[in-house]
C-alpha cells in the first residue's frame, strides 16, 4: 500500500502533468492560493514562508506562474511551519490544482489538517539572580506572558536571545543561556531557561578606527560609556544609534573585542566607522491636492568648522507656502545628551483665509536623553504681517467682525511682532517615521507669549498628542491619532470688552495665524482646507480658540508596493478658550490608497462626510460637496 507522503507525492506530479499538458511550464499563472482548515496560527504569515504565492490583481503588479517542483516543496513547507510553531501532528491531508477555462491560470486550494498543539505550562528561570530583582522579575514577567501558547519554535528562540541580552545588558558579557523542557501534563511542557553568567565585566580600551576628518573626540563624545563603566551590550547599542544620528558615516560598528579570555574581568572595545559625503544638495519637487505643484532643494554641511557642527540652507516654493531658511546646529553644548539649534528664515504662508510674512528666528535647546525620550525649551521672536482674503474685504458686513480679530478692516492687514517660549516633552516608540507598525508616541508643548515677553500679542497655549499603531497579524497596522490644545488670551480683550456679539469675545491679543483651523489632508480629510470651525456668515473660516481631533486607520498590503487604507475622523474646533465641546464634532471615512517609495509613501485619501456642515459657505458661495479627494506624501500621521 502507499504511504500517505507518497500518495501526496503521485497527486502533485499528476496535477503538474495536467498543467502541463494545457500550458508549457512557466506561462500558467497563480490566480490564488486558499487554505481551508487555517484556524490557530496567521494564515498570512502561512502565505508569506511559500514559493507558491499568488500574483497581483493589478495589471502592472508582479505576476506569480506555478511551478510543480517548488509546489511539491511547499507542501512539506507547510508541515515544518506548523511543526515549528507547536502543531506537530499538522498534516497537509488534500489539494485541488484547477485551470481556468482558457487554461492560463490556475487557482489552488489546499487543505490542513492542524491537530492540537504542545502548549506551554511554565516558564522557569535558573541562575538569573545575579540580576537586579526588578530587572529579572520583568524578564520573568515578559517569558510568563507566553504561558499558554502553542510552543512556537521562532518565539522561544527569541525569549532566550531575551533573556541572554538581559546578562549582557548587566556586565556579564559571556553568559550563556540554555533551554531543556520538561513534561507538564497532556500536551504540556515546562520551559526552564538555565544561566551560566561568567564573570563580571567592565569596559577596557576603547579603539576607534576609521576616521578621517572627524575628529576622535567627535567620536568618543556621542559614546554613551567609557572605560571602567560596567559592561553592557543596550549602551554598546545606543552608542551606534547616536554615532549614526550625526549623519557623518555611512558604516558605524562597535562591538566587544571577541579575543578576549572569557573569565576576563575587562573588555576592550572597538569602534569602527567609515566616513560619508559631509556635504550634500538634495532637491525634490513634487504635487499635492493642497499645495499643488512644489518644489525644494536643501544644501547640508554636516561637519561644519569640525566638531560634527551641522549648517544648512533650505528653499521652498509650493502654493501654499514659500520662502528660504537657515539652520545651525551645536550638537554637542555641555554634554553629549544637549544640543543647542538656531534657525531664521524669511517665509510667506498662502492659506485659504490669510497670507502671513514672517521674518525672524528661533533658537532651541534640546535634551535627547535616548532616542524615545527628549524635551526642548525654545525662544521665538519674528516680525509677522498677514492680510485676509480680498473676498472678505469686499463684504462690508464683516468690519466688525475683522475689527474683533485685530485686523485693519480697510486693507485686511495686521503687522506685529511674536515674541515667545515653548516647552516641548515627547516620548517615541514608533518603530519608523515614515511609516510605523507598531509603538507609540506622546508629546506635549506649552508656549507663552506676551507677559514679561516684548511683543504684539499676549497668550498661552497648551497642546497635546498621542499616536498609536498596533500591529494585527504580520501585514495589517491598526493605526490612531488623537489631539487637543486651547489658545487663552492673558490680558482683556482690546476691542470686545462688553460686546454681546460671539466674535467680539475673540481676544485681539491672539494672533489670526495662530488659530486653530481643521479640515485637509492632514486632519478632517471629508472636508477641505481650514473648513471645519468657526466661520463667518460670508463664509470666512475665522478659527476656533480651542480643537480636539482624531483619526483612526486600518492600514493594509495589496502588493509590494501597494497598500490600502480605510479611515475614520472626527473632530472641531470651537470659538471660545477650554470649550471642548465634545458632543459638536464633525465625522468623516474613506478609503485610500499607499504607494511605498524610500522617501515615504505616496497618498491618495477619499474623504465621505457622515454629517456635513450645515450651510457651509466657501469663499461666500455654498458648498454642495460632501466630499473630498487628497493627494499628499506620507502617512497621515
Amino acid at each position: 500500500m502507499f504511504s500517505e507522503r507518497g500518495f501526496l507525492r503521485i497527486l502533485v506530479l499528476a496535477a503538474a502533468v495536467i498543467v502541463g499538458a494545457c500550458r508549457e511550464e512557466g506561462d500558467v499563472q497563480i490566480a490564488s492560493i486558499h487554505f481551508n482548515g487555517v484556524e490557530q496560527i496567521d494564515e498570512g504569515a502561512l502565505k508569506g514562508a511559500l514559493q507558491t504565492r499568488e500574483g497581483s490583481w493589478i495589471p502592472w503588479g508582479r505576476k506569480r506562474y506555478f511551478d510543480r517542483r517548488a509546489f511539491e516543496a511547499d507542501l512539506k513547507r507547510i508541515e515544518s511551519f506548523y511543526h515549528d510553531r507547536g502543531f506537530p501532528d499538522a498534516r497537509v491531508t488534500s489539494f485541488d490544482v484547477a485551470l481556468n477555462d482558457a487554461q492560463d491560470k490556475v487557482s489552488i486550494t489546499v487543505n490542513i489538517s492542524e491537530g492540537e498543539p504542545i502548549r506551554l505550562a511554565a516558564v522557569e528561570l535558573d541562575g538569573f539572580d545575579v540580576l537586579p530583582e526588578r530587572d529579572r522579575k520583568a524578564l520573568q514577567d515578559s517569558l510568563d506572558a507566553l504561558v499558554g501558547e502553542p510552543i512556537d519554535r521562532i518565539t522561544v528562540r527569541a525569549a532566550r536571545d531575551r533573556a541572554l541580552n538581559e546578562l549582557r545588558d548587566h556586565g556579564y558579557p559571556h553568559a550563556d543561556v540554555t533551554l531543556s523542557e520538561r513534561d507538564a501534563g497532556p500536551r504540556q511542557r515546562r520551559l526552564i531557561f538555565q544561566a551560566n553568567p561568567g564573570v563580571l565585566a567592565h569596559f577596557g580600551n576603547i579603539e576607534i578606527a576609521g576616521y578621517m576628518s572627524v575628529g576622535d573626540n567627535t567620536i568618543r563624545r556621542q559614546l554613551t560609556f567609557k572605560s571602567g563603566d560596567l559592561f553592557s551590550l543596550r549602551e554598546m547599542r545606543a552608542s551606534q544609534r547616536q554615532l549614526y544620528g550625526l549623519e557623518l558615516f555611512e558604516f558605524v560598528n562597535v562591538e566587544p573585542d571577541e579575543t578576549v579570555a572569557v573569565d576576563s574581568p575587562v573588555v576592550p572595545v572597538r569602534v569602527t566607522v567609515a566616513e560619508g559625503k559631509q556635504q550634500r544638495v538634495t532637491f525634490g519637487v513634487g504635487y499635492g491636492s493642497e499645495e499643488q505643484a512644489r518644489a525644494r532643494i536643501r544644501w547640508d554641511h554636516f561637519n561644519f568648522l569640525g566638531g560634527a557642527r551641522q549648517l544648512g540652507l533650505e528653499g521652498k516654493w509650493s502654493s501654499l507656502d514659500r520662502g528660504v531658511r537657515a539652520a545651525y546646529e551645536e550638537p554637542f553644548f555641555l554634554s553629549p545628551h544637549f544640543s543647542l539649534a538656531f534657525q531664521g528664515q524669511a517665509w510667506q504662508d498662502h492659506e485659504p483665509v490669510y497670507s502671513l510674512d514672517t521674518l525672524g528666528g528661533r533658537v532651541t535647546l534640546l535634551h535627547q536623553a535616548n532616542p524615545r525620550n527628549a524635551w526642548s525649551v525654545s525662544y521665538s521672536d519674528e516680525y509677522q504681517r498677514s492680510f485676509v482674503t480680498r473676498e472678505a474685504l469686499e463684504d462690508l458686513s464683516l468690519r466688525d467682525e475683522l475689527i474683533a480679530l485685530g485686523l485693519d478692516p480697510t486693507d485686511g492687514e495686521f503687522k506685529g511682532r511674536l515674541s515667545l517660549v515653548a516647552f516641548e516633552a515627547s516620548r517615541n516608540t514608533a518603530d519608523s517615521l515614515l511609516n510605523a507598525r507598531s509603538g507609540y508616541g506622546m508629546s506635549a508643548r506649552v508656549e507663552q507669549a506676551g507677559g514679561w515677553l516684548p511683543g504684539s500679542f499676549s497668550y498661552w497655549s497648551p497642546n497635546v498628542q498621542a499616536r498609536y499603531y498596533l500591529p494585527i497579524g504580520r501585514f495589517v497596522v491598526f493605526a490612531n491619532r488623537v489631539r487637543a490644545g486651547t489658545i487663552d488670551a492673558l490680558g482683556t480683550n482690546r476691542l470686545g470688552i462688553g460686546t454681546t456679539d460671539a466674535l467680539g469675545d475673540l481676544q485681539a491679543n491672539v494672533p489670526f495665524w495662530k488659530r486653530y483651523f481643521l479640515g485637509g489632508s492632514q486632519s478632517l480629510r471629508g472636508w477641505g482646507r481650514f473648513e471645519v470651525g468657526p466661520t463667518s456668515p460670508f463664509g470666512l473660516p475665522i478659527g476656533g480658540l480651542t480643537m480636539f481631533e482624531g483619526s483612526s486607520e486600518v492600514r493594509f498590503p495589496l502588493t509590494d508596493k501597494v497598500a490600502a487604507v480605510a479611515f475614520l475622523d472626527l473632530g472641531n474646533a470651537w470659538l471660545r478658550s477650554w470649550d471642548f465641546n465634545l458632543n459638536n464634532l464633525r465625522y468623516d471615512v474613506g478609503p485610500g490608497l499607499r504607494y511605498m517609495t524610500p522617501v515615504g509613501p505616496l497618498r491618495v485619501d477619499v474623504g465621505f462626510q457622515l454629517n456635513p456642515i450645515p450651510n457651509l459657505k466657501v469663499n461666500g458661495e455654498p458648498e454642495q460637496r460632501h466630499w473630498r479627494v487628497h493627494f499628499s506624501v506620507g502617512q497621515a500621521f
